[in-house]
């Protein structure tokens, strides 16, 4: 049985297959009797078949007229044929002779490099060939080869008989036909109809006009092999690609030949030898690329396609395979394979056609792999088979932009600019081709960044989404590499501009768009939701506080926070920013190009924005202000300072804030780097803008800034405002505290911070540029190192510059910790001396401990300073103040007059209570402080401004090395003390005078004799109560009274003292009785002046009782009268 169905086959086989409506009628040929005279004008026909016209011999007409009857015969042979004999021969091999259809196929697929058919053979051929399809037995012998096919199939089964549609059926259907008779026959017939486009059913019917306007069928005329009529198609399909590209408006494609041509395309699908034009194109580099490659299902095709752009590749095989990809990207089922593999998964993921949609639309490749591409990223199941093809076919789109036409009609401007069309082209090249699900899809990508991936992404499955965001992450750092760099940013510029192409985003947060944003389905957009409106969406959900609810959930809020901390690597990975601050870019950053530069810039210039800019960058500073690591540039760079200062608060998934008030507090550690510490002070200076910029500070203190400094938007301002609310709340015993305890806390941490660069201080950075320039050029700002440079060359400030450093060192001085220099350089000492003491008294714990052993040196010379800065005005020193707000307008009310309120007062107003601490007339708590102050400036002549300001020549003059020494223990005051008579200058031997008056007044305003009489002290003036003058008195009398032996040395000491206050005496005479009285009352004598001015009196009284009886008496008379 199976013998006699096989010899039936191959006496079946020499009939066609395809369906020829009429063709013979509408060729004008004849069918039992060789060629007729072709009525078809030239213009369309490819290859005249010898009639009239042709120079075609009797022997040819003989011949095709003998094939005509020959064919019915059973045993006629074409290789019998003396026309064909020589050829066949020539060409085909001997086992091929005994088949016609085998000689068929020889003969029409042979090399063009091959010596041409004889004319007499190409006639006898092409009469076959026309005979064959106007057969009537053909219809009748495919219904009988495939008759279980046809019952199978209603569609086929319900085809008019008698007009060639049902064999047109079989063929559409001839991927489903089971039935190996059937199969074989309708497979090994196609070829016979794809060699001439007139032998298709009805697609000259269809395509005649298009053929003509197009000029296609004179493609060939005059060609070597008139059986090579696939040129004819090929121009048909040209002339449809560059219709879709919008480059030919002059002869539009009918719509009936549009589909006849795809159809076709379709048709020839599994074999690359029915595409004859592609065939012949590519034969050789068939041989060279695909040479194993078995020919069937469309492998040829994607064999070829995958070596499309390689330089061995020729130009005109690339071309044919350029077209066939471009008919596939308008109907994927001209890719055998793609719609095969994915024909259940198209049905089952409802990708069907749609009755509402136009055909062209839904046929494109990129309409399915949209669908389909929709269906895996939502979980559902789509086979292995199709998620393969669609795998080929993305890369394919990723390839060559040419295949969509959208990107050549928007390419066609030559503007430098990407007009709209072409980039929301190329926004659905890449959301249909989705390399982000699988990196690989993008070829230039994979090739430029396979070093980077095996190195710094090794550790991560290949073809994970993962990888993309690995490359992200190492983008501008060591391990990447120029090529890969540009390459990942050309495709993150487009994934960052619709959510849905990051995988992983899109898997983590689909529900929650879809929830809070109210997005559509993975291929589906909206005008008043486009893709890019939703991750912005997602992140200010991302930062919610649990009170404002509608959060994100974990997941996707980790997912939102990585995307965000990518897209800070470059403004165009920012959507939104780029849009809006397009026009600024150009105006302010156009220098600005290297990474994190635009950005900072914009932020810089935040306030000369145009207001939509502003306003997107103003949200971005806010949204880095919670979550620092959003600057991923800033996050490398400070890596070694988190590392070792900040990993508790780094690892933290949610960050408040707390990250970046670490780096600031950290800011001067030893693994700072320059670009980490330039980078978290650019964050400082930003914040200073905009208080919302400073997440803690906000959250803290939004409530009070609302309702007690509204309208105030620069943070300085609100600090400045919020510090004085706290200042006079405080100020008012008994008034309750207006700012919140949680806002004071964190208006604290901010006072200090902006203490430490007088550039986060506006007020006072603006007036003192100019002096900076000039006076501290090549001062670093940081550590406060500028601020503490202004204040030692406060003398030379201009004068707003001036005040405003008077009104910081005012501040400074009541409040220590905002110091920074003194904090720093004293934080050990603090810690060891004053850990007990009240933060605004820290600078007084310091001072009582500063001639302690072990201070350390730099912070015992940072003491001094701040000591010497409060010795130039009462002002500056709080405690003082305090103590002698009596005393102060009592006795030195002249001085107040003729004082600025902004500059120093040289520290007159001190001098004037010292010397009324000389004359004993200052209250107790005022004299305690003046005691104190003069002790230490007896130690150290620096902190006497007036002797220093007074002396200055006669120190450099007298006292050279005792003012150079390291340690100032009273020498300079001592030396000027013995050279009292050489000192030449008025004001200085004035002040000079006026310190032995003080130490007469107390002992310890003189350390010299104070350390030369410690154990006389001890000894003989133990009980006596320090201060005003006693214990001094008590060691004159000692000196006097010959039966106490006073040490050598004080001895000595005191005899000098009591020379120098004869010589002040002397020259310095009392200026009133006032003066006259206290200088008595401070004599060592003063017993003595005292008991001899007693008995003065007592004399003079005596004496006038005794003298009064000398005078004229008066009789009693006269006292009676």
């Amino acid at each position: 049985m199976k013998m006699a169905a096989y010899g039936r086959l191959e006496l079946l086989l020499f009939l066609p297959l395809v369906c020829f409506c009429s063709l013979g009628t509408a060729l004008g040929l004849k069918a039992a009797s060789g060629p007729a005279d072709n009525p078809n004008p030239p213009a369309f026909r490819p290859a005249d078949p010898p009639g009239k016209d042709a120079p075609a011999a009797p022997a040819a007409a003989a011949a095709a007229a003998g094939a005509s009857q020959h064919r019915r015969a059973t045993g006629w042979k074409l290789s019998e044929e003396e026309a064909c004999r020589e050829d066949l021969s020539r060409l085909c091999p001997k086992h091929t002779w005994t088949n016609n259809l085998a000689v068929l196929e020889c003969l029409q697929d042979r090399r063009e490099q091959e010596s041409e058919i004889a004319p007499d053979c190409n006639h006898l051929l092409w009469n076959y060939k026309l005979n064959l399809t106007t057969d009537p037995k053909f219809e009748s012998v495919a219904t009988e080869v495939c008759k279980s096919t046809i019952a199978e199939n209603k569609e086929c089964n319900e085809e008019e008989r008698g007009r060639g549609y049902l064999v047109s059926c079989l063929v559409d259907h001839r991927s489903n036909i089971s039935e190996y008779q059937c199969n074989q026959y309708i497979t090994k017939m196609t070829s016979i109809i794809f060699s001439d486009y007139r032998l298709i059913c009805g697609f000259m019917d269809k395509c005649k006009d298009d053929i003509n306007s197009l000029r296609c069928g004179s493609i060939n005329v005059g060609h070597k092999d008139v059986h090579s009529q696939g040129e004819v198609i090929a121009c048909l399909e040209k002339a449809l690609v560059r219709e879709a590209e919008q480059q030919d408006h002059v002869h539009p494609i009918k719509e009936e030949c549009q589909k006849a041509i795809l159809r076709v395309a379709e048709l020839s699908s599994d074999d690359f030898h029915l595409d004859r034009h592609l065939y012949f194109s590519c034969r050789e580099d068939r041989e060279r690329f695909c040479q194993n490659t078995q020919a069937g299902e469309g492998k040829v095709y994607k064999c070829l396609f995958n070596h499309k752009f390689e330089e061995a590749m020729s130009e005109k095989c690339r071309d044919a395979l350029t077209t066939r990809q471009k008919l596939i990207s308008q109907d994927y089922k001209v890719s055998y394979s793609l719609a095969k593999a994915c024909k259940l998964d198209l049905r089952k993921q409802r990708c069907s056609l749609d009755t509402n949609l136009p055909r062209a639309r839904e046929a494109r490749l990129s309409y399915l792999l949209l669908c389909l591409e929709a269906a895996v990223h939502r979980g559902r199941p789509v086979s292995g088979e199709c998620q393969g093809e669609m795998l080929d076919y993305r890369r394919m789109l990723m390839e060559d932009f040419s295949l969509s036409p959208e990107i050549v009609i928007g390419r066609s401007d030559r503007s430098t600019t990407v007009n709209s069309v072409c980039q929301s082209a190329l926004q659905t090249l890449i959301q249909s081709a989705d390399p982000g699900a699988d990196y690989r899809i993008d070829r230039a990508l994979n090739e430029a960044c396979e070093s980077v991936i095996q190195t710094a992404c090794k550790n991560i499955h290949t073809g994970d989404p993962m990888i993309l965001s690995c490359l992200m992450e190492h983008l501008y750092t060591e391990k990447m590499v120029e090529d890969c760099e540009h390459r990942l940013l050309e495709l993150q510029y487009f994934i960052s501009r619709d959510w849905k192409l990051d995988p992983i985003l899109y898997k983590k947060c689909q529900g929650d768009a879809a929830r809070l944003c109210h997005t559509h389905g993975w291929n589906e957009t909206s005008e008043l939701m486009p893709p890019g409106a939703v991750f912005s969406c997602l992140y200010r959900h991302a930062y919610r506080t649990e009170e404002q609810g509608r959060r994100l959930s974990r997941d996707c809020k980790v997912e939102v926070q990585r995307i965000l901390h990518q897209r800070a690597l470059d403004v165009k990975l920012d959507p939104e920013l780029q849009k809006r601050c397009m026009t600024d870019l150009g105006k302010w950053c156009s220098e600005k190009t290297d990474m994190g530069q635009e950005l900072e810039c914009l932020q810089d210039h935040l306030e000369d924005l145009v207001s939509g800019c502003r306003d997107v960058v103003g949200n971005l500073t806010e949204l880095e202000s919670e979550d620092i690591q959003i600057d991923a540039l800033l996050i490398r760079a400070c890596e070694p300072v988190i590392q070792a200062h900040c990993h508790d608060v780094a690892d933290n998934q949610i960050d408040t804030g707390d990250l970046m008030e670490c780096l600031v507090q950290n800011k001067h550690r030893k693994e700072m780097n320059d670009k980490c510490s330039v980078g978290v002070t650019h964050f400082q200076l930003i914040q200073m803008k905009d208080f919302r910029f400073s997440y803690k500070f906000k959250m803290s203190c939004k409530e009070d800034v609302l309702r007690l400094c509204p309208n105030i938007k620069k943070k300085v301002d609100v600090v400045i405002c919020l510090s004085t609310t706290v200042k006079n709340d405080t100020l008012q015993d008994g008034k309750e505290q207006r700012v919140s305890l949680k806002c004071r806390k964190q208006l604290r941490v901010e006072e200090l911070e902006m203490s430490e660069d007088i550039r986060l201080e506006p007020e006072l950075y603006d007036p003192c540029k100019s002096d900076i320039s000039r006076l501290c050029p090549n001062v670093n700002f940081g550590n406060a190192q500028m601020i503490e440079c202004l204040k030692e060359q406060k003398k030379q400030l201009s004068p707003r510059c001036h005040q405003k450093i008077f009104r910081l060192q005012e501040v400074e001085m009541s409040d220590p910790e905002l110091d920074y220099q003194l904090m720093r350089v004293c934080k050990q000492m603090i810690k060891r001396f004053c850990t007990e003491a009240d933060a605004r008294n820290i600078l007084q714990c310091l001072k009582q401990n500063k001639n302690s052993e072990l201070m350390d040196p730099k912070c015992k010379q940072m003491i001094t300073k701040r000591q010497i800065t409060q010795n130039t005005d009462y002002r500056l020193n709080p405690v003082l103040r305090k103590a002698c707000r009596a005393d102060i307008p009592k006795f030195c009310q002249s001085i107040l007059n003729k004082a600025s309120e902004d500059n120093e007062l040289e520290g007159q107003v001190i001098a004037c209570l010292k010397l009324k601490y000389a004359d004993q007339r200052l209250s107790s708590d005022c004299e305690d402080q003046i005691r104190v102050i003069l002790q230490e400036s007896a130690l150290d002549y620096r902190l006497d401004l007036q002797l220093q300001m007074h002396c200055s020549d006669e120190i450099s003059r007298l006292c050279v090395e005792e003012a150079a020494a390291q340690e100032q223990t009273g020498q300079v005051e001592e030396c000027l003390k013995v050279n009292l008579l050489k000192i030449k200058q008025e004001a200085c031997k004035k002040e000079v005078l006026n310190m032995l008056k003080e130490s007469k007044a107390d002992i310890f305003v003189d350390p010299v004799l104070h350390t030369a009489c410690a154990l006389d002290l001890k000894h003989h003036c133990a009980a006596i109560t320090p201060g005003r003058g006693r214990q001094m008195s008590c060691l004159m009398e000692a000196l006097q009274d010959k039966r106490v032996r006073l040490q050598p040395e004080c001895k000595k000491r005191l005899q000098d003292r009591i020379d120098m206050w004869s010589y002040a005496a002397k020259v310095a005479p009392a200026e009133g009785f006032s003066d006259l009285a206290v200088q008595v009352m401070t004599s060592p004598s003063k017993n003595y002046i005292l008991f001899m001015i007693a008995l003065s009196v007592c004399i003079l009284f005596l004496v006038g009782l005794l003298c009064g009886r000398i005078t004229k008496r008066v009789t009693r008379e006269l006292k009676d009268r």
